[in-house]
Order: structure tokens, then sequence, then C-alpha cells
């Protein structure tokens, strides 16, 4: 299930959690975070390929595309047994900002994405059918755990991708990882 917890950017005072996907997507909203549920047009495997994946969701795809002028479209995964995904993690696991926005959408599996926004930290569990696009220039970080499972397709509006611009801020060292969040909702 999609969850969202709202901190204090300082951790102090009380939190505010959501878990009906209204409440969440009317949250985020508030702070420009496009949320929204896809569901595919056809059945897929486990082992879908980018090709299969795509074109299961190429109904919602051509819709975003056309509404944003995506300029590339792929699919990405990691899982448990990727000898590079401690490096993977880490390199998203640092506050920063991208100058254009970022578009996810889970096919399978879940990550974390932490937005900083109005002096607070949005934590978005997001999983299978779920979308999330953050919007140019907000703080944010991501966590996939240390035992990534997960798939994604990725939007671009520049053909090579994105870089990330680090902020410098260790904030998100003050906030419970992946691992952690999962495991205190289970």
């Amino acid at each position: 299930m999609s969850m969202l917890t709202v901190y204090n950017d300082d951790r102090a005072g009380e939190r505010q959690n959501f878990s009906d996907f209204e409440q969440i997507s009317e949250e985020l909203h508030d702070i420009g975070v496009q949320f929204e549920r896809w569901e595919a047009n056809q059945p897929l495997d486990a082992n879908a390929d980018q090709e299969q994946v795509l074109l299961a969701y190429a109904d919602a795809i051509d819709r975003l595309t056309a509404e944003y002028r995506f300029q590339s479209v792929d699919v990405i995964g990691l899982r448990p047994d990727h000898p590079d995904k401690a490096a993977l993690r880490q390199k998203f696991l640092v506050e920063h900002t991208h100058d254009d926005f970022e578009v996810r959408f889970f096919v399978q599996g879940r990550g974390l994405f932490y937005l900083h926004a109005d002096s607070k930290v949005y934590v978005v569990l997001c999983e299978q059918g779920d979308l999330i696009s953050i919007p140019a220039n907000t703080t944010h970080w991501f966590d996939m755990g240390r035992n990534p499972d997960f798939q994604c397709i990725r939007f671009f509006t520049a053909p090579d991708g994105w870089e990330a611009n680090y902020t410098g801020d260790d904030i998100a060292q003050l906030f419970p990882s992946y691992d952690e969040f999962v495991s205190s909702v289970a």
C-alpha cells in the first residue's frame, strides 16, 4: 500500500501519516508533486523486458509524453542480487535537485522518495502502480533499500537524462531509511 508520512524538516513535533491514495495525492499536489495510479493494458509477468513493459502501459505513457513532451522513456530495475546495488543506492541517498522534473512509474516493487519542501519532509512509499512526478528544483532523495527489488519507467525531457545537483545538506541522515520505514509500517 502506498503511504505518505509528513515530518517537520528537523523531525521535531508530530508526524502525519496518510494511507488513503486520494489523501496522499492531495497532500503532494499542495507542494506541486503529481501522484497518480496506473494500470497495465495487458498482463505482465515478473520477467517482462523493456519492450513488454512499455507496450503494457502505452496509453498512459503516450498521454504523459504528449502532455510534457518527453524526449525519452526507458525502463530500469534493480534486484537484490545486483553486484553494484550498494553503490547505486548511495548515489541517490543524498539530498539533491534536478534542473528538470523527475518522473517515475513503479511497474514492480517499491521505493521511498523523500521530498523536502516548505520546512517539511514528505516521505512517500511508492509501490507497483504508482506514478510520482517531482517538480524541477525540488530538493529530494531516494532510498531503494539494502536489497532493492523494483522496476520503474523513467521519463526525460532531455535525451541524455538528468544530472543531480547535490545540496550539501546532510538532512537525509535524520530520517528513517527505506528498511527502517518499511519495517515500522509492516
